[in-house]
């Protein structure tokens, strides 16, 4: 346990209910539910924007739900965006539609592509509104506070390299994948090794370029994504693990003619590939650890399970912990008793969800990215040609992309009064 260090000289000194550390979709969700409901809320943000290249930039049907509830569907819509509404798998020999999202019952039967930029700062704007909101930028936290065996709170550095500190009742690690707050709070994650990495990458959209879909590739010992953005085709390049080294000695080229071999309509459009700086590699991770909280300390989304990318449901699963969290802990945060039980109760709703989208994206991986790549001839897995042959199963798919193993809901509370847009 890291605890503040009574010689830091401190600047200032806030106090807060909650303190959301990690400004992603997860702590942004929650911390604009806290606030609409009147908790005293401050989020922190160790960056000086929102702009990370290759976020994850998918918004599913369960989030849009989510939106448009508190009013803000029509916002991200206005957004320039792409909609996925069928996942589709391609061999050699054909085509499978692995997922139909049009044939699901919501008034989102898509999932929208737009830049995670752009989500966060409307996000963040709308809980600006609310006077019980405050957002820190280029906060830098090293410290956890502990009284008493208990967490309350954080201290920060600013970009001037002063100290701060962040009085809270609860304080929720919401900071990704390598989360500072898991480190300093001593909790170890749970790891597997999924067989692959991906390479990401961008390239022009025409016109008379088909639309609405993403697509697998697989392979002759290849394996690629891609992913509508709008004005843009997101592409995933998936390597064996550990193989990014070997592709990058290979040269720039070899990365080109394996795009084109896969996806032969982007062979006109590989040479906007000009060197490695056009591409970021992905280590995909999956892990999890087993108790997502201490007395005064929660954590959610990558911090408490880091998913693969497939199915792109990264997104999604963050902010349904966010819901479930506002849904448990906005009653407690507003008497100000917010007990362990009372975070162990948003770990014993979520965990089994969570355990179930990472057992199925590591069937998926076993399945079928390690044999595309391992080997030159593919063949779709026995249960998956089945449940797609099978007109009561075949919408399974589609609704674990959508909203997982279950819909979580979020209870709407009572909200304060909001300035006007």
């Amino acid at each position: 346990m890291s605890e503040a260090n009574e010689t830091d000289t401190v600047v200032s000194v806030q106090e807060t209910r909650c303190c959301i550390v990690g400004g992603g979709p997860s702590g942004a969700v929650l911390a604009l539910l806290l606030a609409r409901a009147g908790v005293a809320v401050t989020l922190l943000e160790s960056h000086a924007d929102f702009d990370r290249d290759f976020r994850g930039d998918t918004v599913h049907p369960s989030t849009l739900e989510l939106l448009a509830q508190i009013g803000l569907s029509e916002r991200l819509h206005a957004i320039p965006h792409g909609k996925i509404r069928h996942m589709m798998l391609k061999t050699r020999e054909r085509t499978y539609t692995i997922a139909d999202l049009s044939r699901l019952s919501t008034p989102f039967p898509y999932v929208l592509t737009c830049p995670q930029v752009k989500l966060l700062e409307l996000l963040t704007e709308e809980a600006k509104r609310y006077p019980n909101f405050r957002l820190v930028m280029q906060a830098n936290v090293q410290r956890l506070v502990e009284t008493d065996g208990a967490i309350r709170g954080v201290r920060y550095r600013d970009q001037a390299n002063q100290w701060h500190e962040v009085r809270a009742q609860l304080t929720v690690a919401a900071d990704g994948r390598f989360s500072k707050i898991r480190h300093l709070a001593g909790f170890e994650p749970v790891k597997t090794s999924p067989p692959m990495d991906v390479v990401w990458l961008r390239l022009p959209k025409k016109p008379t370029d088909a639309s609405d879909n993403a697509e697998i590739y697989v392979g002759g010992g290849r394996f690629a994504v891609i992913l509508d953005r709008g004005d843009q085709w997101q592409l995933g390049y998936a390597i064996l693990k550990g193989g990014f080294a070997a592709l990058k000695a290979a040269g720039i080229e070899a990365l080109r003619q394996g795009i084109a071999e896969q996806v032969p309509w982007l062979a006109d459009r590989v040479d906007n590939i000009h060197d490695w700086k056009d591409v970021t590699v992905l280590n995909v991770e999956s892990s999890r650890v087993p108790v997502w909280h201490k007395p005064g300390l929660l954590l959610i989304g990558d911090a408490a399970h880091v998913m693969s990318p497939v199915g792109g449901v990264g997104i999604n699963v963050a902010i349904q912990d966010s819901i479930a969290t506002a849904n448990l802990l906005t009653e407690p945060l507003l008497r100000g008793t917010v007990t362990d039980a009372d975070l162990a109760s948003v770990q014993k709703l979520r965990e089994p969800g969570v355990k179930a989208v990472q057992k199925l994206q590591s069937t998926l991986q076993d399945r079928i990215a390690r044999p595309g790549l391992t080997g030159n001839e593919f063949n779709l897995p026995w249960f998956m040609r089945l449940v797609l042959a099978t007109p009561i199963l075949r919408n399974i798919p589609a609704k674990m992309m959508a909203f997982g193993p279950h819909r979580v809901r979020y209870k709407e509370a009572k909200t304060v009064a909001a300035a006007p847009r």
